[in-house]
């Protein structure tokens, strides 16, 4: 008889966090279509109007549905409308593709037939077969990024989706850094960024149809931590370059740039090798996010053709007001949640 299948280790509470019952929540409490139900349900027991369950029922539901429609409303204005998608008519260039994030979203359109090129200085095994076109290149340096992108333009055809994921982590102390370790930081953490879109954008601009930018930050970006400094800023000049593209692009007098969509990407920490060792304060309001699960937010939005913001998990969604709290309570919840001792015990020049 074969052995039974081994189990987790965890106790059943240590799968329970803040993200997973703010995720019960959006389709019970918080999701209009349920909350209609309950007045629903009261007429139907003949419930008079005026009685005080009727009228809080409806009060909830109608408010919870102008939040959503709100919402949408602010998303098309912010965003714009969802361009057409089709992926045998698209061309995919993924930076930092040969492994963690980057890799899982290549595989995925490898397989679903889309034109997937990687750009990468780690090889690939067997990239052919994953549907997957592999060119080496160093995104730092521009000079490479223009050698592969005019290859990929005439393997593939003109690039219309780019997600950059390609990134690098010193994890060392502002003064232990090296002058090759910050350059090396800057260059794949925040200058390839710039690199590949002069380089694809023109293509996208040139299409009626646009084309969609995804920019992989994180939300130490935000908020800054200790021993990152290199890392950290970096991901913050990503934040703030984006939104100067964006603005860029709703200026631009092309039909093309105004048809391009941005998404933006502030992941917390994810269960990757580039923080293979770093151990969350809480598993609670802080879990380690897997890959699979920002790979799949990201693809849904590039499906469906949309601008926006993804943030995981829950805190990385409202981790910008901590810099509205007085600076003495400031750094006190920094150092409860333990921002800036995690990297205690990190290994040196891990990438992703």
């Amino acid at each position: 008889m074969p052995p039974p299948t081994s189990r987790s280790s965890k106790p059943w509470h240590a799968h329970l966090t803040i993200d997973l019952l703010a995720y019960v929540a959006s389709y019970t409490i918080f999701h209009p279509f349920v909350a209609w139900v309950v007045p629903l349900s009261l007429r139907a027991q003949r419930t008079p109007y005026h009685f005080t369950s009727f009228i809080v029922s409806v009060t909830y539901a109608s408010l919870l549905t102008a939040f959503y429609a709100f919402s949408l409303i602010n998303k098309r204005l912010a965003y714009g409308p969802p361009r057409k998608v089709n992926l045998d008519d698209e061309v995919i260039v993924i930076t930092g593709g040969a492994g963690g994030l980057g890799l899982l979203i290549a595989e995925v359109y490898g397989m679903r037939g889309a034109s997937v090129a990687v750009l990468d200085i780690a090889e690939i095994k067997d990239a052919e077969s994953r549907g997957i076109h592999y060119y080496r290149c160093d995104v730092g340096d521009s000079a490479q990024v223009e050698k592969a992108s005019s290859r990929i333009s005439q393997d593939l055809g003109t690039p219309t989706i780019i997600i950059n994921c390609a990134g690098i982590v010193n994890g060392k102390p502002l003064q232990e850094l090296t002058p090759s370790d910050v350059e090396r930081n800057f260059r794949v953490n925040l200058f390839s960024h710039f690199y590949t879109n002069q380089k694809f954008l023109p293509g996208m601009m040139s299409s009626a149809n646009g084309g969609t930018i995804v920019t992989v930050s994180s939300v130490l970006g935000k908020i800054g931590a200790a021993s990152l400094s290199d890392y950290t800023a970096a991901k913050a000049g990503l934040i703030a370059m984006h939104t100067s593209l964006i603005a860029e692009l709703k200026q631009s007098p092309n039909r093309g740039a105004r048809n391009i969509r941005t998404i933006l990407v502030t992941p917390g920490q994810l269960a990757t090798p580039l923080f293979a060792s770093l151990t969350t304060p809480s598993n609670f309001f802080g879990p380690v996010v897997e890959p699979v699960e920002v790979a799949k937010e990201i693809m849904k939005m590039v499906d469906a053709g949309e601008g926006g913001e993804l943030s995981f998990p829950l805190y990385a969604c409202f981790i910008e007001w901590m810099n509205v709290l007085p600076a003495s309570v400031l750094w006190a919840v920094r150092s409860m949640a333990g921002v800036d001792t995690a990297m205690k015990n990190f290994g040196i020049n891990k990438t992703r």
